[in-house]
């Protein structure tokens, strides 16, 4: 996937704005800035067709604002940071655009992309305890240019309530499946769709869950073919991978 700051110093190479020995020198000089604390990878959209992602947690709210302004200095839009607490919200919120989405833990600094995927990605829970994670999964997504569709509180105790979606789920082109306890929910789903299926185990339940783990291994071990298992509360990662599995194919 080309995208767009190459498309961007090609053009002026076509144009003739710059030379090709200039825009070699661009793009030599991308791969990344040491700010100390940090060196952030510009050249990471060159390589992967998606921008650094800012993961905010034991970062203090400086740090993350200086992270933030050196990628949109670098023309990265949107900038998206996760794991931001509603402190640090405010601090970045004071110098950038930012769109906080307090139940995700999520600030997004830019435009959300249009979504210009091959099709849709669902992201459905077991419980509402899990929408949480959910929303991360879900917004990064939406911010990568998906379209998302949410079903939320469709766990296997109540099995009649996550097959009146079956429209949706036959219709995906990649299914995110969250929930704690037991971890049912990936299987059951991946034994309804046709689709890649992400599983997403959740630090939710009583204490024979032991945080997530008893989730994690019940997908892990899922019997349904075609699901596969992120990290305890990793709405990111499967946000992410969604996104790339609903991309390919997708266009240059």
């Amino acid at each position: 996937m080309i995208n767009n700051r190459v498309r961007e110093i090609l053009e002026q190479v076509r144009n003739g704005s710059i030379s090709d020995r200039e825009a070699v020198l661009r793009l030599r000089m991308e791969p990344f800035e040491d700010m100390g604390f940090a060196k952030v990878d510009h050249q990471r959209e060159l390589r992967k067709g998606i921008g650094e992602v800012v993961y905010g947690s034991g970062k203090t709210p400086g740090q993350i604002a200086g992270i933030a302004g050196s990628m949109r200095d670098r023309g990265q839009d949107p900038v998206i940071i996760t794991r931001l607490d509603p402190d640090a919200a405010s601090f970045v919120g004071a110098s950038f655009p930012l769109d906080y989405h307090e139940t995700a833990r999520m600030g997004i600094i830019g435009r959300m992309r249009e979504p210009d995927g091959i099709g849709t990605v669902v992201v459905a829970t077991g419980g509402t305890s899990d929408q949480p994670v959910a929303e991360e999964a879900a917004l990064t997504a939406e911010a990568l240019g998906n379209k998302v569709v949410r079903m939320y509180d469709v766990g296997v105790a109540g099995l009649h309530r996550l097959l009146s979606h079956m429209e949706d789920i036959m219709d995906a082109s990649v299914i995110i499946a969250v929930a704690g306890m037991e971890g049912a929910l990936a299987s059951v789903i991946g034994g309804l769709a046709d689709c890649p299926v992400i599983a997403v185990p959740t630090s939710i339940g009583y204490g024979a869950s032991f945080s997530g783990l008893s989730a994690l291994l019940s997908m892990l071990n899922s019997c349904a073919s075609g699901v596969s298992v992120v990290n305890i509360d990793n709405g990111f990662g499967a946000g992410y991978m969604a996104s790339m599995i609903n991309h390919m194919g997708a266009g240059p």
